[in-house]
């Protein structure tokens, strides 16, 4: 019989069996396998799922004096019965032997001594002295059912690696549901045979996937690339077994990219993907070679958020434990407490660290205990470090900065790295380095070490899809007096002038328009019925999803009119039960039950004051923060638990970064934001989850100008290297500044190193205060000092934190300190605006109206009275009124275009192009000022327009019919233009004659017409015109004529 060379056999395993036979493993088949001391493979039954003979002998050469009798017992150790741990538990057990060695006590029988003794089973350091074989077709039998594996790989006479084929045409899953799940069943599979499993491979040819014992299917993964993140990325058996199953990199993925985490639901297996193995691996060259140099810039490690940043810290800190000699310390430095704590507890989950809180440093002084002692890791806040002292100068430590654009360019960086003066820095972010910090961070920790962007992400499934929708509320302006109005209420305020400005640039933050209450209450209604219109989880449970407002008092209110619109939405649908049948019934119980258990929170911050702040507000926010404090679980843990009611939280700052909710599917965005927390923030969406396909964002507050720059950078991260650049002509430059103000402080009696030399406090304030009164006056005196300040200010923070802008600091610190008390003394007091806003609040309130209305033409203003240049020049100064000045502009032009289109019809062009700007700004794409500007243009070109027919020396009514035959048309020369503005005047002239008060109702009349017109042109256009043409032509002047019914001829 022919054998199908399209086969599983004969096309997929065929080719991984010489695909593997290159990368150094013999191949053995197993169909005709005998059993016993002689045995083919050495296996005294099917029931063994080991090599025991190959144990034996390995087991002898890696450790040649152990005895006998000690060998026995390592391989008792290595094959005892682990079923009642669970798969996941007898795994991490014999993982931990592989990797460290079979420890046991021994009584050495020649001496009758006890002795601690330590049996390796693999030799890490050359993976091609390990006994590497590759078995087909092997049956195990299990405790009632039997499976035989398509590829086993056993390392030392350990099966560590499971394959599974399918055949070309046959999803891949496929492998995954019918024989993976199967195989590992305690009853129906082989438990025994994953103890010492490292990895899981399935593939029909064309699609292969790797994943870990505890992987579900969506957590398989593609291995795109073998040994470079420059390399193609491509999905292929042959790119999968080369980047997997070579020994070397095989070795390193179960010594280094294999953690154990424990979690609610048990033991998880974490096997390093494709990014994180080839990033990780780049980091710690970089990392040695930083070392090397002796610069401490060890690099950035960009890999985007979701696709295991905290994971791949781990796997960076434990392989330089494991293979770099030294006493090493890791320092993991956050610049906020949620993702202080979070880091903290991966870690501790991963069994890197024992005990976080042992490590974690509770305030500055702690900071300094643990750096003085001898731990392997110190979890800190940056805000510990709060001195220029040197609290470990030791060369074997490694500063994790994660999130670094945050928070490595002040004070506090600075202090880190003169605490840490020999330390190496690596900057790990889950965003991308933008504009101007791109060049900052790289100048402080070195360049891109690796770059796994969005894209690439949701390409290999790391992350989900994202998707966009805007729902923004459009607000109409129905007051043409508003600006008097508003002047009206700042005339009776009385505001000084340094008020009235802070007042505009108030207004000016949209921050009024976004928290009108008529608007927040159409967004609340929005979210309760899309929220009830996304798609269920697995088990028929909400997706959870995260409301994002632009300060604590708006996600009150938004909590609170969410609420109430969620119960009347829950009262409707208990009235439909009443009336329901059938599976109609069935499905609304259904719903009621979930709409009843579902749970809302408000996640903010605590401020000092809020409960009074909030009440003066009408709010009240005791019963939330006693929620937060006093919630034995954690609302949190039950926001990330999927089985939880918890489902929808309100938040403004807390939990958009640093907190991982893989079960949230939604985040509805009603908050301007941009680059890297907006990037942070809509990323809550898209982590794996079973069941869920991809996230939304839905965008209430128009941020799809900002969104679409943040994915410009964020998407892709190609071509981002460059040369860090170097600092030291910085120092110089400071140096400088801060020469010319003391010297020109001395100058006048100035001397700022005795007011530091000042030890108590009180005596340092009064000579501080001297220097101000010295400096206050005359004014060109207190000008200059301020400039010389400014430049002193500007320079140092563009310096730190280079290790020697500590040495600056004190000095900075008294200019800068003298400074501030100078604008102090010269600032009038900020008077208080509340009640003013809330009387602007009033004003707005009667004219914007309608947050689900789409805009009108709004209030008819006559363009041709409006002072463009004294606009232009009004509306870049108006800050705060610009979208009243833009309603204003936009209305006037709607009404001129529509005027002149009634004169003209082929203006509709005009009318084309303005409709696009307003669509173009309402969908976010533009910003209000590119907005202003482009319409300002369109309006002097309407006057322009408007004028034209004069210029033509053309009546309105002529300009008409010479733009039907010039627009679109022929090229025609200046002479030609002249004879068709003849034929032009000359056919209105004759229609004069024949538009009778009928013609219009008679074929005869309207023949009579067409013929004359037709005639007219015949005779009149030049030789540009071709026949086609000209019968168009003549076809668009009948038409208007016909249309106007005569009256414009």
């Amino acid at each position: 019989m022919t054998k199908n060379p399209y086969s599983e056999a004969n096309l997929v395993e065929q080719v991984a069996l010489e695909v593997l036979a290159s990368l150094g493993w013999q191949v053995a088949t197993a169909t005709d396998e005998s059993f016993g001391p002689t045995g083919s493979l050495g296996r005294t039954s099917s029931r063994e799922p080991f090599l025991s003979s190959t144990l034996r002998t390995a087991l002898q050469r890696l450790n040649p004096y152990a005895p006998p009798q000690a060998l026995d017992a390592g391989i008792e150790h290595l094959s005892r019965d682990r079923s009642a741990m669970g798969l996941a538990a007898a795994n991490r057990d014999v993982h931990r032997l592989l990797a460290e060695g079979v420890k046991f006590d021994w009584t050495d029988p020649a001496t009758g001594k006890p002795e601690k003794l330590t049996l390796q089973v693999v030799d890490w350091q050359r993976p091609e002295a390990n006994d590497l074989l590759a078995v087909r077709q092997m049956k195990l039998q299990g405790p009632l059912y039997a499976c035989i594996p398509d590829v086993l790989l056993f390392v030392n006479g350990l099966p560590w690696v499971v394959m599974e084929w399918k055949a070309h045409g046959v999803a891949v899953q496929e492998a995954f549901d019918d024989n993976l799940t199967s195989y590992k069943h305690p009853q129906n599979g082989v438990p025994a045979l994953f103890a010492s499993n490292a990895m899981l491979v399935v593939s029909n040819g064309s699609d292969a996937k790797v994943g870990s014992l505890t992987a579900a299917w969506d957590r398989f993964f593609d291995w795109k690339r073998i040994a470079s993140e420059d390399e193609p990325r491509r999905i292929s058996l042959d790119v999968l077994l080369r980047g997997t199953c070579e020994p070397g990199r095989l070795f390193d993925l179960v010594r280094n990219f294999t953690l154990f985490s424990a979690t609610k639901s048990g033991i998880a297996k974490i096997l390093g993907q494709n990014h994180q193995f080839l990033g990780v691996n780049n980091a710690i060259r970089t990392t040695l070679e930083a070392r090397a140099k002796g610069d401490g810039r060890a690099g950035v490690f960009w890999q985007t958020q979701g696709s295991g940043k905290s994971f791949a810290m781990v796997f960076y800190a434990q392989k330089i434990l494991r293979t770099v000699p030294g006493n090493w310390t890791f320092v993991v430095v956050t610049d906020r407490a949620e993702l202080d704590d979070q880091i903290a507890k991966t870690f501790a989950a991963c069994g890197a660290v024992e005990d976080a809180k042992k490590c974690h440093a509770q305030s500055s002084a702690h900071l300094r205990q643990l750096l003085g002692e001898n731990h392997r890791y110190v979890f800190t806040l940056i805000h510990k470090f709060t001195t220029t002292d040197v609290l470990c100068a030791r060369k074997d430590v490694i500063v994790i900065a994660d999130e670094a654009h945050r928070s490595q360019y002040d004070t506090l960086a600075m202090n880190m790295r003169a605490a840490l003066p020999n330390a190496l820095f690596v900057a790990f972010t889950g965003t991308p380095l933008i504009d101007g910090e791109d060049q900052r961070t790289r100048d402080l920790f070195g360049d891109y070490v690796s770059i796994y962007d969005f894209q690439q992400s949701v390409e290999d499934n790391a992350t989900v899809p994202l998707f966009y929708e805007n729902r923004t509320p459009e607000l109409r302006l129905d007051n043409p007096t508003l600006n008097d109005d508003l002047h009206a209420v700042l005339d009776a305020a009385m505001l000084d002038g340094a008020s009235e400005a802070r007042l505009e640039q108030l207004l000016g933050q949209k921050y009024h328009l976004i928290t009108r209450d008529d608007r927040l209450e159409t967004v609340a209604k929005d979210i309760v019925q899309h929220f009830l219109g996304r798609a269920l989880l697995p088990g028929g449970r909400f997706g959870k999803a995260m409301v994002v407002s632009i300060d604590k008092a708006t996600a009150l209110r938004t909590y609170n009119k969410v609420r109430a619109h969620w119960t009347t939405e829950l009262e409707q649908v208990e009235r439909r039960l009443s009336g329901a049948v059938g599976a109609e019934r069935d499905e609304l119980k259904a719903q009621i039950h979930r709409m009843r258990e579902l749970d809302m929170a408000v996640i903010v911050s605590a401020g000092q004051n809020e409960v009074e702040d909030m009440k003066k507000l009408g709010l009240d926010i005791l019963p939330h923060r006693k929620r937060l404090v006093e919630d034995e679980v954690g609302v949190d843990e039950r926001f990330k638990d999927p089985t939880d009611p918890l489902a929808l939280v309100f938040v403004c700052a807390m939990w958009l970064t640093g907190f991982d909710a893989p079960s949230c599917t939604t985040v509805y965005l009603d908050k301007p934001m941009k680059n890297h927390t907006l990037m942070q923030t809509i990323t809550r969406a898209n982590r794996v989850f079973p069941g869920k396909h991809s996230g939304l964002v839905v965008d209430y507050a128009n941020v799809f100008t900002s969104l679409e720059r943040a994915l410009a950078v964020y998407g892709a991260g190609g071509g981002r290297k460059a040369p860090a650049h170097d600092k030291s002509e910085l120092v110089g430059q400071v140096a400088e500044a801060l020469a010319a103000v003391e010297s020109f402080c001395r100058g006048i009696g100035v001397d700022l190193a005795a007011i530091e030399a000042h030890r108590q406090s009180l005596a340092r304030l009064e000579a501080l205060l001297a220097a101000t009164e010295r400096l206050l006056h005359p004014e060109d005196r207190q000008k200059t000092f301020l400039l010389q300040a400014k430049l002193v200010e500007r320079l140092f923070g563009a310096m730190k934190p280079h290790p020697r802008a500590a040495g600056f600091a004190m000095r900075v610190a008294t200019v800068v300190a003298i400074a501030d008390k100078i604008r102090e003394r010269t600032t009038p007091v900020l008077q208080d605006l509340g009640d003013v806003l809330r009387e602007i609040e009033a004003v707005l309130d009667a004219a914007i109206t309608g947050p689900s209305v789409v805009r009108d033409g709004g209030p008819k203003i006559d363009l041709s009275r409006i002072d463009f240049q004294a606009l232009a020049k009004k509306f870049a100064q108006s800050k705060g009124r610009k979208n009243l000045e833009l309603e204003r502009l936009r209305a006037a032009i709607a009404a001129q275009i529509a005027r002149m289109v009634v004169v003209n019809p082929t203006r509709v062009d005009f009318r084309a192009k303005f409709e696009a700007m307003i669509a173009e700004y309402n969908t976010g794409a533009m910003q209000i000022d590119q907005l202003f500007a482009q319409l300002l243009e369109l309006s002097r070109s309407l006057s322009d327009e408007e004028q034209r027919h004069v210029r033509e020396n053309l009546t309105e009514s002529e300009l008409v019919v010479f733009d039907l035959l010039t627009r679109p048309g022929p090229e025609l020369s200046p002479a030609e233009r002249d004879e068709v503005k003849k034929v032009v005047k000359r056919r209105l002239a004759r229609l004069q004659t024949l538009l009778s008060v009928e013609w219009q109702a008679t074929n005869q009349g309207r023949a009579r017409v067409k013929s004359a017109i037709e005639d007219e042109l015949d005779q009149g256009l030049p030789r540009a015109y071709t026949p086609e043409l000209y019968q168009a032509k003549a076809g668009a002047v009948f038409q208007h004529v016909y249309e106007t019914k005569g009256r414009s001829a």
